[in-house]
């Protein structure tokens, strides 16, 4: 596709994201723009787990038992056992 001024990237972005229809692949604006919002939503959320230095998350059996803050964690108080 470089004959055309297209990168791989582009097309591994249109592959990814984009709508099949028959025998095409499009990611035309209105797709680009809702990815773009996606994006800006899993930018702020990933700002909130930094702010809180990452979340821990434990599960079982795919099950939520419970989650905190990597900050909270006071490795002193298990050596002070």
């Amino acid at each position: 596709m470089s004959q055309r001024g297209i990168k791989q990237a582009l097309v591994d972005l249109t592959l990814q994201f984009g709508e099949d229809t028959q025998d095409k692949c499009v990611l035309g604006r209105r797709g680009l723009m809702q990815l773009i919002d996606e994006l800006r939503d899993l930018q702020r959320t990933a700002m909130q787990a930094l702010d809180k230095g990452g979340v821990i998350v434990v599960q079982a059996d795919g099950a939520l038992i419970t989650a905190y803050d990597v900050d909270s964690f006071d490795r002193g108080r298990i050596h002070a056992r």
